[in-house]
């Protein structure tokens, strides 16, 4: 375009030369040549240049993104606005874009500018759910992510709430019913909305159990499940049930031990079992004044960028602070080996979740942090027994589904009685 606005047909030519040429283009080349020919054809041309800006924010051969990705990102959100409301792929490929841009805003931190795009993707999920009378609205999950990240609890929980009750008609089977009632139950909790939360969790229970029972999931989710709905039930006052929930929990174990498991899983136990050891550890790994909290019990996919980043650069503090305060509880343990256990358990609990879904080697990295945390807990019980008793549990507990999620049964049920043991629950 020259510089009284007009389009220079001499540009345009040049264009279409461009991308007819028998020669490979960069994706730079298709770029320039995209954004002309956008202004002749916009029907034709912008999603392709939406595409093609995309191809230029990352350089595959390399594995490096563009120096100027996100302005490559926000200019393909612009050229997605521009098509025409009327086009009918005009929502899949403005989707698509608010999703790479969103993506990245959260990774340079500017979440507020993240969360307003996740809302404009939830606006094309509602549009698009409402025309085809699908009852799932796409952009949900993350929309409720992003709401709990800025401390939106009670937004977030209705978001999963609805999320969770579009697909819970078509059962277990649609794959990512589990991992959304983790999400919703997390929700409800950090909203503060324990009835709610607990029934989601027994009816996570309820379909792991089923699901196990008839060869069509893990027993190993199916016990991650039960502990985890007892450590709920406790924190929530409800002892005796979450009583008989853990002797369910060592019925299962017990059989796991002897027997294995009856059929050979692809191994997604072990992020099932991640993702309810996060929950597990909102109690001891408090965030820093001004972090926002992440949500409990979520995947690490679901969170932003940004905020697993966080995530994973908290161990390095929470390494200092262990390692300065066990120097002092040698000191004076009544003052600081309680305050110990519970950063040490924050500590072996991030980094679990961490190397559990970047290396098969994940038990190596983190075993003997979980043995630590164990022998930390035991020092506090022998200094304190009528403290240390359930801290030691909650340890003893914590390693027995680390040696589960790596197959080692034997290991995770001795583990597991010792627990009860110090429960005063065995019989």
């Amino acid at each position: 375009m020259n510089h009284t606005g007009k389009i220079d047909q001499d540009d345009v030519l040049r264009a279409r030369n461009a991308l007819l040429g028998t020669g490979r283009r960069t994706a730079r080349e298709e770029v320039d040549a995209y954004r002309v020919l956008a202004q002749v054809g916009p029907a034709s041309y912008l999603p392709l240049l939406v595409r093609a800006l995309h191809r230029l924010s990352y350089d595959t051969s390399t594995g490096t993104k563009h120096a100027a990705c996100l302005a490559l990102y926000e200019e393909a959100v612009t050229a997605a606005r521009s098509i025409d409301p009327a086009e009918p792929t005009r929502a899949e490929v403005l989707y698509r874009a608010l999703d790479a841009c969103q993506s990245e805003l959260y990774i340079q931190g500017r979440s507020a500018e993240g969360l307003a795009m996740r809302a404009e993707m939830l606006a094309i999920g509602r549009a698009r759910a409402e025309l085809s009378g699908d009852p799932v609205v796409k952009g949900l999950r993350e929309w409720a992510a992003g709401l709990a990240e800025e401390g939106r609890y009670a937004e977030a929980a209705d978001a999963m709430t609805e999320l969770v009750s579009a697909i819970l008609p078509d059962g277990p089977h649609q794959g990512s019913l589990a991992w959304s009632l983790l999400d919703l139950i997390g929700a409800l909790h950090d909203a503060g909305r324990a009835d709610e939360a607990l029934a989601a969790f027994g009816r996570l229970v309820s379909m792991e159990a089923d699901e196990a029972a008839h060869d069509r999931g893990p027993m190993a989710c199916h016990l991650y499940s039960l502990i985890g709905y007892a450590l709920m039930l406790d924190t929530y006052g409800r002892g005796a049930q979450a009583t008989l929930v853990r002797q369910e929990a060592l019925a299962l174990l017990t059989e796991l031990a002897d027997t294995g498991e009856r059929k050979v899983w692809s191994g997604y136990q072990s992020s099932f079992w991640a993702v309810l050891l996060s929950f597990s550890g909102t109690e001891s790994d408090r965030s820093a004044p001004g972090e926002p909290r992440l949500d409990s019990g979520a995947a690490p996919m679901p969170w932003s960028p940004d905020a697993r980043r966080r995530y994973v650069d908290g161990r390095h503090a929470l390494r200092e602070a262990v390692d300065t305060l066990t120097v002092r509880a040698m000191e004076n343990p009544d003052e600081d080996l309680a305050e110990l256990v519970r950063l040490q358990r924050a500590f072996t609990i991030r980094s679990a979740v961490h190397w559990e879904h970047r290396t098969h080697q994940f038990a190596e990295r983190v075993r003997p942090l979980f043995d630590d945390g164990v022998g930390l807990a035991r020092r506090l019980f022998q200094h304190a027994p009528a403290d240390g008793a359930r801290a030691l549990a909650r340890a003893l507990i914590d390693r027995s589904t680390f040696h589960a999620a790596a197959y080692e049964f034997g290991a995770a049920l001795d583990d597991f009685r010792q627990a009860l043991s110090h429960l005063q629950e065995t019989h």
